[in-house]
């Protein structure tokens, strides 16, 4: 078994590449095999209620309404009875296909077995209803299949040719009969739509529809199809009274039947009842696919710091969209890689995927798919801003300045207050974008933890010229309004047990002071270093609070830095560049975490500085601000 599915596995990723180069990606037939189904689904039936509104269920009237349907009204009726035809076929190897692949990527083990299992009798359910539709136009092919049907159900114990007797001769069969027919043809594919439905319930965010240019392709196949090859009725109409002599099988559907003539009907019983036994089976059966330990792993996306439980053999993508992250996908299948993700900590099994949705050099680097990728140990994930998915815009909201306090000759503490007396929930690290009349936006982080509620915190530099800031210093006062959005960002800290590097420049200490002091509220041993790199001493405007930090925190400590110390008063402290100051302290970075916030200047200095040394890209986590004298654009 291992061996088939490899060489499926083989046989699939080249379709897949060879689809994705003709149409791809986001078209590739391959990738959207339920989907597919369904829209085939919904092609059948509502073919076939035009066709039934038409179908008169007498025996004597059956084939002479098929006929009337196909002949005279050609341009409906007849088209739609091939697109019917041709649907109900494509539905089958569309469902076949789809089950082999998840066969072939062995994805029906597990927490999967749900959907394997009501597969499996969706399976069963759409071959009795095709073959219970080929029964409805009494024809000759109609004929053969209720013949060697019933003879095949009929060996049965219990049934004692009861069914047989129903063909013996033509009075045999009666309206009623076929009334019962038809009343299957209704009643079995409506069970079979419920079973779709409850087949993707466990599929998080199950697709039902394919994208709109398939659904086009297939309906434009099928009634050229229709047009080129239309389906017509078998050897003119039923006769009980001769035996059915050559036919055009359908090998979709009716492929089982020649058996009946092949083999002892016992044995075509064994080979069904023992298939089906086995595919039901499967998600029980050795050997598995995937590597690791079959129980639960804990998965953080940052920049949360919630985990997420991921149940064993579950891709990281159905982890978090089981519980309900926003998260950025589309194939599902490795071949678009829109779901690239970075893995900061622990391992993973990478799974079968594309090489051009994930190259080499990007896997090397800690890249990911997480449509493909299964954990191997507990993990903290990034997802590439790049490939984030659409997300709701953020949410505004109105705040009374409640307090203008200085800090320094260029910093203001501003306290704001919301109507409701709490601020909107945000994670350490994060910032908001203060509304201005005509639309523009200014970025300022959050200086205060989560923990504190009841306002919030900013630090204003002032900007020379610069609209906002000049306002804060000369005009705004204690009861004036402000319109903001958020929370933004995702400057967040980490959950590992790295030691942290922090690197601030001037007012990037604001969410640095907003993360220290939600880690010391957490209870966040790891040890924790501030380099704070400003001109002048007066700059270090909350320099005695990080000193009180380091005094009543033994994992903390701070270093400030000034680049223009000034002669008087004398200055005994680190002097230059701050991040020169941590390279100088810190000669390698392995195995540290740094967390850089500041001007774009000292972060595209600093973050090359610190890879040269070792840092690891996925350890590097940068907050870049412009001032908005020159760009109103919020920080990176």
């Amino acid at each position: 078994m291992k061996r088939l599915q490899a060489l499926l596995r083989w046989l699939f990723m080249r379709l897949e590449a060879l689809f994705n180069a003709a149409f791809g990606d986001r078209l590739d037939p391959l990738y959207h095999l339920g989907a597919i189904t369904f829209f085939l689904f919904w092609v059948v039936a509502g073919s076939g209620l035009y066709l039934y509104a038409f179908f008169e269920t007498g025996v004597a009237d059956a084939y002479a309404s098929v006929e009337a349907l196909t002949q005279r009204q050609w341009f409906a009726g007849g088209i739609l009875r091939s697109v019917h035809r041709y649907a109900s076929d494509a539905m089958v190897a569309t469902m076949l296909l789809h089950l082999l692949r998840h066969f072939a990527f062995d994805r029906f083990r597990g927490f999967r077995w749900f959907s394997w299992a009501t597969g499996v009798a969706l399976v069963w359910g759409v071959y009795v209803s095709g073959i219970n539709g080929y029964m409805l136009p009494w024809d000759r092919l109609a004929q053969y299949v209720i013949t060697a049907s019933f003879e095949w159900l009929d060996w049965l114990p219990g049934f004692g040719g009861a069914l047989m007797r129903n063909v013996i001769h033509p009075a045999s069969i009666s309206d009623r009969f076929f009334s019962l027919l038809a009343f299957m043809h209704i009643g079995v594919p409506l069970v079979v739509l419920l079973l779709m439905f409850v087949h993707v319930q466990r599929v998080p965010k199950a697709r039902t529809n394919p994208p709109r240019p398939i659904m086009l392709s297939l309906a434009a196949t099928l009634l050229a199809l229709a047009l080129l090859q239309p389906v017509l009725s078998q050897g003119g109409p039923a006769d009980l009274a001769r035996a059915v002599g050559q036919l055009k099988l359908d090998w979709f559907y009716l492929a089982l039947l020649p058996l009946f003539d092949l083999w002892p009907l016992g044995r075509v019983w064994m080979l069904v009842v023992a298939g089906t036994l086995l595919l039901a089976a499967l998600p029980w059966l050795p050997p598995r696919l995937r590597r690791g330990r079959p129980g639960e792993h804990r998965m953080t996306l940052h920049p949360s710091t919630q985990p997420v439980t991921v149940r064993g053999g579950e891709t990281l993508l159905e982890a978090g969209l089981r519980q309900g992250l926003a998260l950025p996908y589309e194939c599902r299948n490795g071949g678009c890689g829109v779901c690239m993700c970075t893995v900061l900590h622990g391992r993973v099994e990478h799974g079968p995927y594309q090489q051009s949705a994930l190259p080499e050099a990007l896997r090397a680097q800690g890249k990911a798919l997480m449509c493909c990728a299964t954990p191997l140990s507990d993990l903290d994930i990034d997802v590439e801003p790049a490939t984030t998915a659409e997300r709701a815009p953020p949410a505004l909201h109105e705040a009374r300045v409640a307090r203008i306090e200085p800090l320094s000759e260029e910093v203001l503490r501003l306290i704001l207050e919301l109507p409701g007396g709490a601020a909107p929930p945000f994670t350490a690290g994060q910032y908001i974008n203060i509304v201005l009349d005509d639309g523009q936006r200014r970025a300022f982080s959050f200086a205060n933890p989560p923990q504190v509620q009841d306002h919030i915190e900013l630090h204003v530099r002032r900007i020379p010229g610069g609209r906002f800031t000049g306002h804060v210093f000369t005009q705004m006062k204690p009861g004036d309004t402000l319109r903001f959005e958020g929370p933004l960002g995702d400057f967040t800290l980490r959950d590992s047990a790295a030691p942290i590097l922090f690197v601030a420049g001037a007012t990037g200490f604001a969410p640095i002071k907003s993360i220290v002091e939600d880690a010391f509220a957490r209870g966040v041993t790891r040890p924790m270093r501030l380099y704070w790199g400003v001109r002048r001493r007066a700059d270090l405007y909350a320099l005695e609070l990080a000193e009180q930090w380091q005094r009543e925190h033994a994992n903390f400590s701070v270093v400030p830095v000034l680049s223009e110390p000034e002669a008087s008063p004398p200055w005994n402290g680190r002097t230059g560049l701050v991040h020169e100051a941590m390279l100088a302290d810190f000669p390698d970075l392995q195995g540290h975490e740094v967390y850089v916030c500041g001007s774009v200047k000292m972060v595209e200095a600093a973050v090359p500085a610190f890879l040269a040394q070792g840092l690891g890209e996925g350890f590097c986590f940068t907050d870049a601000f412009v001032p908005s004298a020159r760009t109103t654009a919020p920080p990176a």
